[in-house]
Order: structure tokens, then C-alpha cells, then sequence
């Protein structure tokens, strides 16, 4: 005789659950949860809590409800009080981690991952996100061998590939990116991220013409995907395109309205032009970006720009970018002196004495230490946009910083009788700029500008180690290294040069603010501040420009660099 099954009773919204009702009410909640019904699934898991409250399943399937719902908090103590009860299931070691994860908690994500991981190492997924973790903690090459594990779990693991790619692409490691993010595409054709983050790598590999082709893959996948928009300008930028990057740049934004990178992009394309008025307006953007947030100053004080009177205001004034940055706009200080405010400036402490004494400013404070009270506060580099600065009237003085002189004469001493004219040099800026692959050059082809009968002094403080074999080779180049303590230091040795050559970078700004003869090595596409297509600057009365002809050229730079040195004649 067959056994009859009847048909299990749907539980009521209300009904007290028994202990024997526990695994039907769990298989219930369970089909509610599959179905999307996420609140009625979340109050049938809590029923049967207050039955049985050390029930570990329905403690993890609050956990994934919160997940869901993007609680992450809750999660967090869901997938806790669950662990509390079984901690040898990985899978909710696994899934603590990720929600760990998502709040930002990465170290505490990454030993959840390690648990997991202990009991089932075999975990593809908690591999790859453990990866992620690691990524964002910058922990590179731990985060390439998580991945590498996926993978070799499980070979055509996509979202694997592409995250290595990612992670080799955000450590300058092009070449490498490359591969993987081409197995990412050769698993998944379609895979527009892949395709970005590929034409990324082609960019870093100053190949924009190879990104560009990258980007319209992508957009030939996805037209609506506004990242692909965006960084396609941002290839027809490097070409020298700029009409057609501000019109890719405005359909990333027709797709996406309040998107930052897009109207910062557009800002730089503008300001590049000379279109002054209208890329200081856009430069505001820079603000709403990821890469701004931990620049922003949440200061009570309202921020001034340009809209209200400032006489008889205490306005304080602060840097938020590069030194460079700081050294060519603390010139806007004397203006606003002008406007009739006590001025407060806030400086980095390795420029703090080539600051002193510096126009328009009243009150000097070094970076981190007690600001005195103020009114209202400016960003040095939203004073263009206060002051409504075109070309035409950019505040240009022909030096506005001076070099302390007590550090001159101890640095005159220290160079010693002048048996030639000198040539200050600067090949390299810090590695860790967006787009020193575009500026910085080789010591070894740099050297091949340098005439023999100049005496060459290095300006820079820090020596890749693949310059090193270089500077050793070329014993004529004078280098003092850790001597130079701060920028009065190097403000010092740039005045006693005749000349200074140097890529795009802060020393060359400093040369500048100086007054000194400066001169500028400058990428295909330059920075916005350069302008295209002149060999002076209206920033810099003393500048003279120098500039690849075509997109990784500087074998021709160095060479008119070369010609002109020979030539000069001192004053």
C-alpha cells in the first residue's frame, strides 16, 4: 500500500509557529524569497526565530534579505549572529565578507574571505571577490593571485579576467592588462567593461588610436553606456581631436546629467582651446568626482567666488591639487589682497619658505596645523573662475616668488665658482601622476640634449631606479638629492641656473614663478594650463614651450632643446 502525502497548509500571516512547523515554515519562506517577495519572506524568517532563535538558516537568509535590500549594517549582523551558531558553513563567511565588503570595511572583508576560504578553497566566487578587496586596499599583487586562484578553479571565468585586467591596469601595468582583459572578451564578446577598461590599457600605452578603436567595440555593444562616451573623448583628446572629444564628452552627458568625470573632461578640452570662460565653469565639476573626495574641505565657512564683497573679510586660501598646482595659482593671492580682505594662506610645508613673503598675503599657516579664524574660504585653483579670468587678463608678473636669500648664499657657496653656463635639468615627475607615462622621460635619452660645455645640475630631489645607472654614467650632472630639504632649497639652486629644462612637473613651475629662464618639455596633448600650438605661455612671461610634433615623440624634442642650448647666448 502506497503512502498518502497531503498537500502542506500555507501557513497564516498571523498563526503561532510550533517547533514541528519549523522546517515547512523555513521552505515557505524560502519559495516567498525566490519569488522576490522580500518582506514577507524577511517576516516569515523572523517567525521562526521566535521559535527557534538560534535557527542559523533563516539568520543567513536575513542576512541575504538585508543584502538584497542593500542594508548592508544588518546584513553584516545577520550573517554574524548566524556564524555565532554554525561557523563551519564557508558560505557564510563568504557572504559577511561581501557585505563587509560593500561597507567599505575591507580589511575585515578580507579576513571573513580568509575564513571561507580555510573551510572550502575551492570558492571561485569568494576568491574573486577577495580580489576585489585587495584591489581597493591596494594590495596589488595580492589581489592578481586571488584572481589567478579563480581562475585556475575555473578557466573561463570571465568577470575574473576582466577584474585581473582592472587591477594590472590601475598598477601601470598595461602589457599585462592587456591579456587579460582580451580573455575576458574572447569568454564574453560583449563584455563593454572589458572593452573600456582595455582601451584604458591602450591609453596608458599612449596608443589612442588603438583606445579609440577600443571604445566604439564597446558603444557598438552598449550606445547608452556613458563611460564608454566619456573615454572615448578622452582618446580624441589625446589625438589632438578636441571638437570631437567635447561632442563625445556631451552624449556621456545627455545619458548621464549630473555625470562629474564627463563636465571635468569637457572643462580640460575647453581650457585647452583658451575657452577660458567657459571651461572655469565646468572645472568645478572636479569636486563631485571619486578622485576629489578626500580633498574636500568641510569647512562651516561658506566658500567664496567671486559673488559677495570682501572688504574687511578674513578669506582663507587653500591649496588642493599638486604643489605645481599651488605654485602657479597662489599668484591670485595679491588680487584678492586687492579686494580689500585679509588674506590667510594655507601652503604644504615643502613650500613654506619659498611662499614667505609672497604678495597680498597676510597670514601664512602650514598644512594640518590650527587654521586662526576666517570669513570665507577659496580653493586656489576656483580663484580664475572668482576673478572671471580670460586670457587677456591672467595675472602674469614676470616673477612673484623670490628665493630666501640665506638659502641662496648657502647654496651659492655649495655650487661653487661658475666655470660655464649652467643648465638646471628635471626629466621625471612623481610616478604616481594620472599621466606621468605621458611627460616623464628616460635620464639616458634626456642627457643627449645636454652640450658639454654647459655644467648640468639635476633639480630633483627623488631618482627613479631606472635612472640610476644614468646619473652614475653621467658624473657631469651634479645631483645633491636629500640635500634639497624643501623648495626654498630648489628655489635656490633654480637661481643660480641659466636656463632650466624640465618636463611638466612642479620644479618647472617654480623655475617659472621665479623668473627664471624656463624650459618646458610638453607630451602631443599637454596639460589644459599649456594651451596647443604656441611656444610662449600667458601665464608665464619667462617660459618657453617645446612640444612633441607627433604622440610619443621626443627624440625631436630633445633635439631642438640640444640646438637651442648650443646657440644661447647669456644675457
Amino acid at each position: 500500500m502506497k503512502p498518502i502525502f497531503l498537500p502542506q497548509m500555507p501557513l497564516l500571516p498571523g498563526q503561532a509557529l510550533t517547533p514541528a512547523q519549523v522546517p515547512a515554515a523555513f521552505q515557505q519562506a524560502l519559495a516567498l524569497h525566490q519569488r522576490g517577495q522580500l518582506p514577507q519572506a524577511q517576516a516569515l524568517y523572523e517567525r521562526i526565530l521566535k521559535v527557534q532563535p538560534q535557527h542559523h538558516p533563516s539568520l543567513q537568509m536575513l542576512g541575504t534579505v538585508a543584502m538584497q535590500s542593500g542594508k548592508f549594517e544588518a546584513a553584516v549582523d545577520w550573517y554574524a549572529k548566524a556564524i555565532e551558531q554554525e561557523a563551519r558553513i564557508p558560505e557564510l563567511h563568504a557572504q559577511l565578507g561581501f557585505a563587509l565588503q560593500e561597507l567599505g570595511r575591507l580589511e575585515a572583508a578580507v579576513a571573513a574571505y580568509d575564513l571561507a576560504l580555510a573551510l572550502n578553497p575551492r570558492m571561485a566566487d569568494t576568491l574573486n571577490n577577495r580580489g576585489g578587496a585587495l584591489q581597493r586596499l591596494k594590495r596589488t599583487e595580492e589581489a592578481v593571485a586571488s584572481y589567478d586562484q579563480a581562475i585556475a578553479l575555473r578557466p573561463n571565468y570571465a568577470e575574473a579576467h576582466y577584474n585581473k585586467g582592472s587591477a594590472l591596469l590601475a598598477a601601470n601595468q598595461a602589457e599585462a592588462a592587456l591579456a587579460s582583459l582580451d580573455q575576458a572578451i574572447a569568454l564574453r564578446p560583449g563584455y563593454v567593461k572589458a572593452h573600456v577598461n582595455r582601451g584604458m590599457a591602450w591609453q596608458q600605452s599612449q596608443r589612442p588610436d588603438a583606445a579609440l578603436a577600443c571604445y566604439e567595440q564597446a558603444l557598438a555593444h552598449n550606445p547608452y553606456y556613458p563611460e564608454a562616451h566619456c573615454n572615448r573623448g578622452g582618446a580624441l583628446q589625446a589625438l589632438k581631436r578636441l571638437r570631437e572629444a567635447v561632442a563625445a564628452y556631451d552624449q556621456a552627458i545627455a545619458l548621464r546629467p549630473d555625470y562629474p568625470d564627463a563636465y571635468l573632461f569637457k572643462s580640460t578640452a575647453l581650457l585647452l582651446q583658451g575657452d577660458l570662460a567657459r571651461g572655469w565653469e565646468l572645472y568645478e565639476w572636479r569636486w563631485k568626482t571619486e578622485d576629489s573626495r578626500p580633498r574636500i574641505r568641510a569647512f562651516p565657512q561658506p566658500l567664496w567666488r567671486g559673488d559677495v564683497p570682501l572688504q574687511g573679510k578674513r578669506i582663507l586660501l587653500h591649496g588642493e591639487q599638486g604643489l605645481g598646482d599651488m605654485l602657479q595659482f597662489c599668484r591670485y593671492a595679491q588680487l584678492v589682497a586687492a579686494q580689500g580682505a585679509h588674506v590667510i594662506l594655507e601652503v604644504p610645508r615643502p613650500l613654506a619658505t619659498v611662499m614667505h613673503g609672497l604678495e597680498g598675503v597676510d597670514d601664512m599657516v602650514i598644512a594640518g596645523e590650527p587654521l586662526p579664524d576666517f570669513d570665507v574660504h577659496c580653493p586656489l585653483l576656483s580663484l580664475p573662475l572668482a576673478f572671471r579670468t580670460d586670457l587677456a587678463t591672467i595675472p602674469s608678473a614676470a616673477s612673484y616668488l623670490r628665493c630666501p636669500p640665506e638659502t641662496l648664499r648657502s647654496w651659492t657657496q655649495r655650487v661653487g665658482p661658475r666655470c660655464a653656463p649652467r643648465v638646471g635639468i628635471v626629466w621625471s615627475g612623481n610616478p604616481q601622476h594620472a599621466v606621468d607615462y605621458t611627460r616623464s622621460i628616460a635620464l639616458e635619452s634626456f642627457v643627449r640634449c645636454l652640450p658639454e660645455s654647459w655644467e648640468c645640475f639635476s633639480l630633483q630631489k627623488e631618482v627613479r631606479i631606472d635612472d640610476r645607472p644614468a646619473l652614475q654614467a653621467h658624473s657631469r650632472i651634479r645631483h645633491f638629492g636629500d640635500e634639497l630639504t624643501d623648495f626654498g632649497d630648489t628655489a635656490a639652486l633654480c637661481s643660480l641656473m641659466d636656463v632650466v629644462v624640465s618636463v611638466d612637473t612642479s620644479v618647472a613651475h617654480l623655475s617659472a614663478a621665479l623668473g627664471k629662464p624656463t624650459w618646458i618639455l610638453l607630451p602631443f596633448v599637454p596639460d589644459w594650463r599649456w594651451l596647443l600650438d604656441r611656444e610662449d605661455n600667458p601665464w608665464y612671461p619667462s617660459v618657453k614651450l617645446y612640444r612633441q610634433p607627433v604622440n610619443t615623440d621626443w627624440s625631436s624634442v630633445l633635439a631642438r632643446v640640444a640646438m637651442d642650448l648650443a646657440e644661447y647666448r647669456l644675457p
